[in-house]
């Protein structure tokens, strides 16, 4: 009997492309995976040519349906793969496990008919090349499994044979999420509020590797405690894919307040939203910061045009991220479902910024008059300066 031991293969995608900062991704991504499987000290994460493995420590049984959902959900990998590892590179020990993959791949497919054996060396002072151990080992599966056929060009099960400083068999593939190691990118804050978009544009900033934290403009008696639990429960939901969140909660009642006294109608949600922003911005400035981040999608509404977009940002000093420029509501609800916030997002509890739209709002608003608007309030600044110094912190 060959000796085997069952692990986890993870494969990795951008970070195999970078130059002299690889090491950093990579020492970034097995930090994430680590911190993902703490809770199973037996297991561990060691280096593999061109590949990470999870292995277990202290050589007992190995629990993939436990470990498998905590490192999937890491940016950074393209996938996965449950394999068996023999320290035995002999054809004996590859033919063995081949058919040993074979048979779990049938057992998950048991209307599988067809197969083909795929290889590849690491060291290609291997004797055999690679065409040759896919000839052999797919020969024994066949001798062992006649049932099934061989079709190298569309196999309904595909055994994986790598050949690195051990040999690695697997029929298995889960695709992973993509994307950057986490906080590998710089530092956003987003402005999260308790609906579909901003959730989904937290998620893409992390997806790119930036260590993402969130602000929610609070605004009570307008929105109520149930909207705030809304965006709590957001957050830890996202906290699955970043390993942790932190949310500070603002409350922006008394600019709210003075602009409901002083704006025009049509120009309210211009000046709330700048409101906003420029909060926020003195928030990321205190936690280090580089960027802010919001769920706009251009046209989707009025405040969302080039010109309304414009206006908003105009003045402030951090760039401000719209990973959902591009995107429709579609898209945008089918990836909110996709990542487990949609449901959260669409209980019936709104925010300040949907409670208060204009029956006709402006869609091409002149930042000279917004700023008039805004300097015959002077002591709006005041009111951002405190709203920010004052934010409520949650960790998740």
């Amino acid at each position: 009997m060959i000796l085997m031991d069952n692990v986890i293969i993870i494969k990795f995608g951008e970070v195999a492309l970078r130059g002299s900062n690889r090491y950093i991704l990579e020492n970034r991504l097995i930090e994430a995976i680590r911190r993902n499987i703490r809770p199973f000290p037996e297991y561990r994460v060691t280096r593999e040519i061109g590949r990470y493995i999870v292995e277990r420590a202290d050589g007992g049984d190995f629990d993939a349906d436990a470990i498998i959902p905590r490192v999937s959900v890491v940016f950074g990998l393209v996938g996965l793969s449950p394999a068996l590892r023999s320290r035995d590179t002999g054809i004996a020990a590859l033919r063995e496990a081949a058919l040993i993959s074979a048979r779990e791949a049938l057992a998950e497919n048991p209307a599988a008919r067809t197969f083909k054996v795929a290889a590849t060396r690491a060291h290609k002072t291997y004797p055999l090349r690679s065409q040759e151990i896919c000839a052999d080992t797919g020969g024994f599966i066949l001798e062992n499994i006649p049932r099934l056929k061989v079709d190298v060009k569309n196999p309904d099960i595909t055994v994986k044979i790598e050949l690195r400083n051990y040999a690695y068999i697997y029929s298995r593939f889960i695709p992973g999420l993509g994307g950057l190691p986490p906080e590998s990118c710089g530092r956003a804050l987003t402005l999260l509020s308790a609906g579909i978009d901003s959730p989904v544009a937290s998620y893409l900033t992390a997806r790119r590797g930036a260590y993402v934290e969130s602000v929610y403009f609070h605004s009570p008696p307008h929105t109520s405690e149930r909207a705030l639990q809304k965006v709590l429960d957001v957050c830890e939901r996202l906290a699955v894919y970043t390993g942790g969140y932190k949310l500070s909660v603002v409350n922006i009642t008394p600019t709210h307040t003075r602009l409901l006294e002083r704006t025009p109608p049509e120009k309210f949600t211009i000046l709330l939203k700048r409101s906003m922003l420029r909060a926020a911005e003195l928030l990321a400035a205190k936690n280090g910061c580089d960027a802010l981040v919001t769920g706009d999608s251009l046209g989707q509404v009025a405040s969302q045009t080039i010109k309304s977009m414009a206006a908003i940002d105009h003045g402030l000093n951090l760039p401000v991220l719209r990973p959902l420029l591009g995107f429709d509501k579609r898209e945008i609800t089918d990836l909110a479902v996709k990542i487990g916030t949609y449901d959260v997002s669409i209980r019936p509890f709104e925010d300040c910024c949907t409670l208060f739209v204009a029956r006709h709002p402006e869609t091409k608003p002149k930042v000279s008059i917004i700023e008039s608007i805004e300097r015959n309030m002077p002591d709006l600044p005041q009111f951002w300066l405190e709203a920010a110094e004052k934010a409520e912190t949650y960790e998740f």
